[in-house]
């Protein structure tokens, strides 16, 4: 079976988290997108201890395409440096993680 990854990005609202999340999908590098619409984030940037209000994004996608999403996110994302972890999964359902490598699947 082959894995895939899941991306971990946030986002400053839920409007920014779904024109994200569907330019994702739209551009196949995404099989699905789920927002959770409000998570507390604490963080030190620039030597100040912030505290928002944000949106997470769970991204499904395959390995090849990981390397593309990253870049898109990248490019569309509104922060100065977004947050992007990839997390691996080797174990899962067989037929979902087939489901999500045939829908980011580049049509030759």
């Amino acid at each position: 079976m082959t894995g895939i990854n899941i991306v971990l990005t946030t986002c400053p609202s839920t409007e920014v988290a779904e024109s994200i999340a569907r330019k994702l999908v739209d551009e196949k590098l995404a099989a699905c997108v789920n927002i959770i619409s409000s998570v507390q984030s604490i963080y030190k940037w620039k030597g100040e201890v912030c505290a928002e209000s944000e949106c997470l994004l769970l991204i499904k996608t395959s390995v090849d395409r990981t390397e593309e999403l990253k870049r898109m996110i990248c490019e569309i994302h509104p922060y100065e440096l977004p947050e992007v972890v990839v997390l691996n999964s080797t174990d899962g359902l067989k037929e979902y993680f087939e489901w999500v490598n045939n829908s980011v699947k580049r049509e030759v």
